[in-house]
């Protein structure tokens, strides 16, 4: 039944980094955005709230496959934005992670500002009877107790990062997904061990992440 893996037409482990790429990239990118959209919805400013509103209600309600395609032709092909890519294959994985960033970087905003909410808002404005502006009550006294709150909302995310990065095929990029419908074209007769492996690759990926990040949260919680 599995005998098309060791035909050696097709580069399974490779396809599955693609994806971990993709995964480790964009994580990295939606929390750095993700936590600026946060402080923007907590700002005192007028004007940054209401762009972190827009954007979040914006992109969040949008399909991941419209964000996606909207980057590789918006920006790649009618702009012709590279990000410094030289080849199409490299501004397809670029433009990619651009657009998971700017998704999953909406619903980091989101468990961000649910654990932003469980700090005592006393403790805000001790801080800022000290003293401290907004940034600085912001950085050293909400957020790492936000983040300690948050971790495991933050592993659903991340997870669902893992997933979402399937959508990538739509715009060329060869992770996964994309080698699972090749193979599904070139293996007609065994359907069922193409998506068994495939799935397997990703429960591989998924579930540790799970569950570490679940331990990292309960000993990291915040006790109130």
């Amino acid at each position: 039944m599995f005998d098309f893996l060791d035909s050696g037409r097709y580069d399974l482990l490779g396809a599955f980094w693609v994806t971990v790429q993709l995964t480790l990239y964009s994580a990295a990118g939606s929390l750095i955005w993700g936590t600026l959209l946060a402080g923007m919805r907590v700002s005192p400013v007028p004007l940054m709230r209401a762009f972190g509103t827009g954007y979040v209600n914006l992109v969040r309600n949008t399909p991941l496959t419209v964000v996606l395609v909207g980057c590789s032709l918006g920006l790649g092909q009618t702009l012709q934005i590279t990000l410094g890519g030289g080849d199409f294959k490299t501004i397809g994985f670029r433009l990619a992670v651009l657009g998971l960033i700017a998704y999953t970087g909406t619903f980091v905003c989101e468990s961000l500002r649910s654990g932003i909410n469980t700090v005592p808002v006393g403790q805000a404005e001790a801080a800022r009877a000290l003293g401290l502006n907004f940034f600085q009550v912001l950085t050293l006294i909400v957020l790492p107790q936000a983040f300690r709150s948050v971790v495991a909302p933050l592993a659903n995310v991340l997870i669902a990062l893992t997933k979402n990065t399937t959508v990538a095929a739509a715009i060329g990029v060869a992770e996964a997904s994309a080698l699972m419908k090749t193979m599904i074209e070139n293996e007609a007769d065994a359907l069922f061990a193409v998506f068994a492996v495939i799935a397997f690759g990703f429960i591989v990926l998924t579930l540790p992440t799970g569950l570490v990040l679940g331990w990292v949260g309960k000993r990291v919680a915040v006790k109130r």
